[in-house]
C-alpha cells in the first residue's frame, strides 16, 4: 500500500488573491521580511497497489484530470510505502 501526498498550487504567472490577502495581513502584523505567500491544496491518497510505477501513473492521472486545473495550477506529489 502506498500513500501519495499531492500539493496543488497556482502557477507563478497566476495571481493568487488569497495569498496576497494573507501577505497583507502578515505585513500588518509587522512581519515585513515576508516577501510572498502562495496558497494551495494538500491531498492525501491511499492506494492499495503493489506496483510503485502503477501507483505513480495513477496519482499523476488523478492529479492531472481531477485535482488540478492544469491551465492555472501546477502539482507535485510524493509517494511512500506504508
Amino acid at each position: 500500500m502506498y500513500l501519495a501526498k499531492v500539493y496543488v498550487t497556482y502557477k507563478e504567472s497566476i495571481l493568487d488573491p488569497k495569498g496576497e490577502a494573507i501577505k497583507k495581513a502578515v505585513h500588518q502584523m509587522n512581519y515585513d521580511t515576508v516577501q510572498n505567500v502562495r496558497l494551495g491544496k494538500y491531498i492525501e491518497i491511499l492506494v492499495d497497489d503493489n506496483d510503485p510505477a502503477h501507483v505513480e501513473k495513477t496519482i499523476d492521472e488523478i492529479s492531472d484530470k481531477l485535482l488540478a486545473n492544469v491551465t492555472m495550477e501546477s502539482y507535485r506529489y510524493t509517494v511512500e510505502e506504508v
